[in-house]
Parts: C-alpha cells; sequence; structure tokens
C-alpha cells in the first residue's frame, strides 16, 4: 500500500494471511519511516551507481498529458550522436510510451506500477540494471526516469536522480505551483510545456513563474514548446551543461 497516497504499490505490499492481535494504527508512523529510510537508503546507492558510471539521472515529474515522452522524442532527437541517452519508464500499466522511445533508437525500460502512483528508489535500481542488458547497450552519459503521471507520490520518494524536473503545460492551468507546493519545492527546475497553446488558454506565465519560485526560490524555469521548438535550447543547454558538469567531475 503507498504510504502517501494509498494506491496499491508492489515495493510495500505484505502477506497479512496469518492471525494476530496488534494495533496496526499504533504502528503506522514506525513502518512509514522504515519505508522511507529503506528507500533513501537504495536511493543513495542509485545515485553513487550513476556517479561511478559518470552518468546523470533526471527524474521528471507531472500530471498525466503534460508533455514528458513527447519532450523525451523531440530531446533524444536533437541531442542524437552527442550525448548517450537511456530512458526508464514509469506507467500504471502498458509499454506504449517504451515503444515511443525504442522508436527513437535509444535504450529503454519499461517499469508497469501494477496500478502505483509512483516509481521508487527499488523499482529504479531494478529497472537501470534492465536497461543495461537491453541489446545493443552502451554506457549512457544521460538518464531519464518517466516517472508516473502524478503530481503527488512522486514527490515522496528519492529515486537517486540528481535532479528532480517537473513540467505543467499550459492546458493544465497556472495554479499547480500553488496546488502542489511539495512537488515544486523537491524540485530543481520546471519546465512550463505547449507553449504554443498560449493563445487559446488562459495561462499566464509570469503568474505560474512567480507562484512556482515563491514555494522554491532556487527552482530554475524555463518555457518550451516540443511542437514549434520555442525555447528549446535553453532546455537543451541545461542538459548539455549537467552532461559536461558530470564528465569533469
Amino acid at each position: 500500500m503507498c504510504d502517501s497516497c494509498g494506491c496499491p504499490s508492489p515495493s510495500h505490499t505484505h502477506d497479512h494471511d496469518h492471525s494476530h492481535d496488534h494495533d496496526h494504527s499504533s504502528k503506522t508512523v514506525d513502518v512509514h519511516a522504515s519505508l522511507f529510510a529503506a528507500n533513501d537508503a537504495m536511493a543513495k546507492a542509485n545515485r553513487d551507481h550513476f556517479d561511478e558510471l559518470g552518468a546523470v539521472a533526471l527524474n521528471l515529474i507531472s500530471s498525466p498529458g503534460s508533455g514528458k515522452t513527447t519532450l523525451l522524442e523531440h530531446t533524444i532527437e536533437a541531442l542524437k550522436g552527442e550525448i548517450k541517452i537511456g530512458v526508464i519508464e514509469g506507467d500504471p500499466e502498458t509499454d506504449r510510451d517504451a515503444e515511443r522511445i525504442r522508436a527513437k533508437g535509444v535504450p529503454v525500460v519499461q517499469l508497469t506500477t501494477g496500478g502505483a502512483c509512483h516509481l521508487d528508489a527499488a523499482m529504479t535500481h531494478k529497472g537501470f540494471h534492465l536497461l543495461e542488458k537491453e541489446p545493443g547497450y552502451e554506457p549512457v552519459d544521460l538518464l531519464f526516469i518517466e516517472n508516473v503521471g502524478n503530481l503527488v507520490c512522486p514527490a515522496s520518494f528519492d529515486l537517486g536522480e540528481h535532479e528532480r524536473v517537473v513540467l505543467v503545460s499550459v492546458p493544465e492551468g497556472p495554479d499547480k505551483p500553488a496546488k502542489y507546493p511539495r512537488t515544486f519545492g523537491t524540485a530543481h527546475t520546471f519546465l512550463i510545456t505547449k507553449t504554443d497553446l498560449l493563445p487559446y488558454f488562459d495561462f499566464p506565465v509570469e503568474e505560474a513563474r512567480g507562484e512556482a519560485l515563491k514555494t522554491n526560490p532556487n527552482l530554475k524555469v524555463m518555457e518550451l514548446s516540443s511542437t514549434t521548438g520555442d525555447g528549446f535550447d535553453a532546455w537543451l543547454d541545461y542538459l548539455r551543461a549537467m552532461v559536461k558538469a558530470k564528465k569533469a567531475a
């Protein structure tokens, strides 16, 4: 059971097919603390492993339909031959997003969570080792982890990423930073996507930017459209700078 929202989570289930008289409610806090501690330990191991390999890992978080997979498709096309990219896809069901990424010629692994609303560090650990076994795999410079579409639970689980990127598309409205402060408070970068739709929706960009920076003054904010390419150069330069810094470390 997901301790953030109550959804089914394969990593957190345990068998209760036995009789017992203990009080579950009295142990809830300890169990949750233990789960998060175990996740954080695995996340640190993941991050150490990525560091040893010289790879940058990014955790992409958003609501469904914000354009994460489309962003990845255009990013892979733009950086082809320049930066080696791998992708871990997270979804409740189906491997449709992985098929879209695979068509771009980069290694990808689909993690289906069976209804759970987030990835965790153990899933990421398993996913990365599966990625390394993909045919033709070569060590990657940049690992994208596309989290399950949800702006709540993914914010609570460190996957071992180096930076966390949160996306909000123009049709979703500008109030998401105010409604989901934990998500924006733990992120490093805020992408406003689908800006080609600004003429058709009431989305004051400065309002969204201001709300996000009010929650997290250190947040990097970018606006882009994967459709028109507007703002994409800044996104690509951000990725190039992280990969360059990692190689120089």
